[in-house]
């Protein structure tokens, strides 16, 4: 598969050859699916918690008496119809997450790494070093290869400088190949990988 590689900065790019995993049809897009869920899922903290009517502070003393008032009877103030009393079915701590082996893993990140190519949304670039570690130099040859949108910037080690100049950039998030996920790929508009970054990310996805 073609893909576009920017110069360092920015200004031209050429047309290069990379052995990609391809795919036909709706190969893969399940296990894409449930890895994202799962991702989500692992990050829901499952610590919403409210009181029962046996863990709410109150008196045990009878609402009223039992007869004779004209209204349904009553147990104490803690039930779940009174104001301050406890919640009936309501929400307890509880563990969401979600396992996946790796040979599923692993296809859902192929995937994801082929439908951001063949999308149009991944572009390579000979190296993330900026010529001067300043925020504007990087944004403008960031400017030149993506104007818009969220960037995801992925290299297979981050130097200072390049920490320094992207950091202060709002639309820009960065991660090492070797902790690039699926819904990493998914949740960015655009994703600028080095080509040194690169040859991690086509390692784990063969």
């Amino acid at each position: 598969m073609k893909l576009k590689v920017y110069t360092t900065d920015g200004a031209s790019s050429a047309d290069k050859d990379f052995d990609l995993p391809a795919y036909e049809g709706n190969k893969g897009l399940q296990a894409l699916k449930e890895l994202i869920v799962l991702y989500q899922a692992n990050a829901r903290q499952g610590n919403a918690s409210a009181k029962t009517r046996s863990e709410v502070a109150g008196t045990g003393k009878k609402a009223f008496r039992q007869k004779g008032t004209g209204n349904a009877r009553s147990g104490d103030r803690q039930s779940p119809i009174y104001v301050g009393g406890g919640i009936a079915h309501g929400p307890k701590p509880k563990d969401w997450s979600k396992e996946m082996n790796k040979k599923t893993r692993k296809l859902a990140f192929s995937r994801a790494v082929f439908d951001k190519a063949t999308e149009g949304e991944l572009a390579l670039i000979e190296a993330l070093t900026p010529a001067e570690p300043k925020t504007k130099v990087f944004n403008e040859v960031l400017t030149k290869i993506e104007p818009k949108g969220k960037v995801l910037l992925v290299d297979g080690e981050f130097s200072e400088d390049i920490i320094r100049a992207a950091r202060n950039i709002e639309r820009v998030h960065m991660i090492d190949a070797d902790s690039l996920n699926a819904w990493d790929l998914v949740r960015f508009d655009h994703v600028l990988i080095s080509e040194k970054g690169f040859e991690k990310v086509l390692a784990r996805a063969k």
